[in-house]
Order: C-alpha cells, then sequence, then structure tokens
C-alpha cells in the first residue's frame, strides 16, 4: 500500500509552480508577438524620422489635422522610390545614373563606398542568380566538424583557374550564431559539400535558434524531431 511518504507516489505541482508554467508558457506566445510588433514600430518611427523632415510642410499631413500620423513617411518613402525605380528603367533614367555614376568614379573615397553599398543591394534587393541556392553542411573549420553553410555560385575567373582542385569549386556561405548576415565566403570542392533537402529558411532558423529548432522535411504535420541527450 502505497503511503504519501512513498518516493514512488509523484508529488502534484504546487499552486506556484502551475502559476510558474502558466507564465513561461504565455510569455512563449507573447514574446515573438510583440517583439516583432516592437520592431515594426520602431523601423517605421525611423523612417518617419528620416523622411518627413525632407518633406514640405504643404504636403505633411501633420500641417493640417495637428496629429503626427505614424506610416507617413513610410508612405511619402514607398511613394518616392517608386518613382525612383520607374524613372530609372527609362532611356533618360538610364543616362542620368550612368552620368551620376561616372562623377562618383572620379572621386577615390566616395567611389570605394559607392560601389560597396551597391553591390550590396544588388545583392539583398535584386532577384539574380546570385540568390543563395540551397543549404549544405560542411565540415569547417576543419576535418570531423560540421557546420550548415548555403551554396551560393560556383567559383568562376580566376579564383577557379588557380584554386589547386581538379572539379568544380563551389562558393559557400558559412554564416554565424544568432546573426546570420555576418560570416565567411569560403569555396570548397563539389564533393566536399553535402546539399540539403531542408529549405534556406528552414536552415537560417536552425542557425538563429543555436541548434534549437530543428526542421521536420519528412512530415511538416509533425512537431520538429527533439535532439536526445
Amino acid at each position: 500500500m502505497n503511503t504519501p511518504f512513498d518516493p514512488t507516489t509523484p508529488r502534484r505541482p504546487g499552486l506556484l509552480a502551475k502559476i510558474r508554467a502558466s507564465f513561461l508558457t504565455g510569455l512563449v506566445v507573447i514574446a515573438p508577438v510583440g517583439l516583432t510588433i516592437w520592431l515594426i514600430w520602431t523601423v517605421i518611427g525611423w523612417i518617419d524620422g528620416f523622411v518627413l523632415p525632407l518633406v514640405p510642410a504643404r504636403f505633411n499631413p501633420e500641417e493640417y489635422i495637428g496629429i503626427n500620423l505614424r506610416g507617413i513617411g513610410v508612405i511619402f518613402f514607398l511613394v518616392f522610390t517608386v518613382a525612383v525605380g520607374w524613372i530609372a528603367k527609362g532611356l533618360i533614367g538610364r543616362s542620368l545614373i550612368r552620368f551620376a555614376e561616372s562623377l562618383v568614379n572620379r572621386m577615390p573615397v566616395v567611389r570605394s563606398i559607392y560601389s560597396g553599398v551597391k553591390q550590396i543591394a544588388e545583392t539583398v534587393f535584386v532577384q539574380s542568380d546570385r540568390s543563395f541556392e540551397k543549404a549544405c553542411l560542411i565540415q569547417y573549420p576543419r576535418k570531423g566538424i560540421w557546420a550548415i553553410g548555403f551554396v551560393s555560385t560556383q567559383a568562376r575567373g580566376e579564383i577557379a583557374r588557380r584554386a589547386e582542385v581538379g572539379g568544380e569549386l563551389i562558393s559557400v556561405f558559412v554564416p554565424t550564431t544568432p546573426n546570420p548576415t555576418s560570416g565567411f565566403l569560403l569555396f570548397f570542392p563539389a564533393e566536399d559539400v553535402i546539399e540539403l533537402d531542408m529549405s534556406i529558411e528552414d536552415a537560417a532558423k536552425l542557425v538563429i535558434s543555436a541548434g534549437l529548432v530543428y526542421p521536420n522535411a519528412k512530415d511538416p504535420s509533425q512537431p520538429p524531431a527533439r535532439l536526445v541527450s
């Protein structure tokens, strides 16, 4: 017969334990939503603070209604960006861009800054063959240690010619944790790169979460597989 002092009798969680569990559950639900809203609200405010001082007062709704409407600067920014993009696609716009870039190329310091920012912007915002193709697994920084990378492109030019490999050379971006926007550009022989079935988004989640969020590519309806300690 079991008694209250029998060590095999499971203890019921107390009131404080239940409150703590409920608090942690609520925190898991609220934190992502709250951080997302806060981030969007902060970015909108930052854009407003940068754009609205450049808008003439007669076009600012705040001058007529007396209320600071958050997001007006974002609207002005979107309209201005679309207009610039539409003009840049035309013959006159392309001519103006070439003329402006020729002036910038004559300025030593400005030329380096402009070319670097332009390359980053084209890589991030322009859909081209330079976007990441697949998530992969490579041995880095030495044999026996595995890291997640993103296949960029096949190496070309001088890199491909001078590398002492017998076959194809692939450029791989290896991100850092928890910030995947920084990392290392490495070149691997094609036979040393193991392409993964998981999507680039799932691989990015795995990197950002420091290995806590594993995708389940076989059956997405099932929860991610748990690590066995």
